[in-house]
């Protein structure tokens, strides 16, 4: 064998280390039990459950870069990472982030959960223990209720993508921006004014979008229109009580999504105070030492 042919030869011969390789912890079926992706998006399960394996070192690092958790980019890399059927994190349904990143952290940690607070009576520090299985069931049993009856129509909704959802977040946060700066001082009544109704229009139009993005398509006596030009068209027209009713339903959809408080006993001083858990990914996969 020449010298040429060496390279080749060497990326052929198997790597012994692969049967080591980190291999499925848990299954978990989806809530949207796979609808609302994109072709693609999604190699579909006949069994309707998903392999999650725990996170890598680099998954690890890449929750500490503040830049890609903001963006959520950071997200999207550590599903694509445990969770392989997701091929594109960026367009899974929003009603699925919050179980796939319950379920990797179920996969890399375990079924406890820690949580520190504070007793709002004497101060005490208290650490408290929860199962996240309890909560990953409760997702996994979800069911998105897509059609709204608004005689004669039917609304037909989606839950909006990860990457709608996203991209909505970040414009609010450069808006509540805007609002802080109107508070300066500093600044001309005059231009205050100005400022602050440029950005109120701007976070009027934007909840606008966030609702005409999650209506798939709208049917009529007549037929079914699913333009997406005609439907921002419609809702652009129509009534407040149909516009509100189709909001509703979709902040009612997100609110049944959102961990519970929790009720709780301080150690200290026996108090009872409620304390809530949130899915922020900077804390939420940190482990006690």
């Amino acid at each position: 064998m020449s010298n040429l042919d060496t390279p080749a030869a060497v990326k052929s011969k198997p790597n012994l280390l692969s049967s080591f390789y980190r291999q499925p912890k848990i299954f978990i079926k989806l809530p949207s039990e796979g609808k609302f992706y994109p072709q693609a998006a999604l190699d579909s399960s006949a069994t309707g459950e998903y392999a999650v394996y725990a996170m890598t070192a680099k998954d690890e690092l890449m929750l500490k870069t503040p830049d890609a958790l903001l963006n959520g980019q950071a997200t999207v890399e550590l599903i694509r990472s445990c969770i392989p059927a997701i091929k594109d994190p960026w367009k899974m349904p929003t009603i699925d982030v919050d179980a796939a990143l319950m379920a990797i952290r179920v996969a890399t940690h375990g079924e406890k959960m820690e949580v520190s607070a504070s007793c709002p009576s004497c101060n005490h520090a208290n650490e408290y223990e929860f199962n996240i299985v309890e909560y990953l069931n409760r997702l996994q049993s979800f069911n998105f209720e897509t059609k709204i009856d608004c005689d004669p129509l039917v609304i037909n909704i989606r839950p909006y993508t990860y990457q709608e959802g996203t991209k909505a977040a970040l414009k609010s946060i450069e808006q509540q921006r805007i609002f802080s700066v109107v508070s300066n001082d500093d600044m001309p009544d005059a231009e205050k004014i100005e400022r602050f109704g440029a950005s109120f229009l701007r976070l009027t139009e934007l909840t606008v979008d966030v609702v005409c993005g999650c209506i798939s398509s709208i049917d009529t006596p007549d037929g079914t229109v699913d333009d997406a030009a005609q439907i921002k068209e419609f809702i652009d027209n129509t009534t407040s009580e149909i516009f509100n009713k189709i909001n509703d339903r979709i902040v009612d959809m997100k609110n049944k999504l959102d961990l519970k408080e929790q009720h709780v006993s301080c150690g200290e001083c026996k108090h009872e105070y409620d304390i809530s858990i949130t899915m922020d990914q900077s804390n939420f996969f940190a482990v006690r030492s």
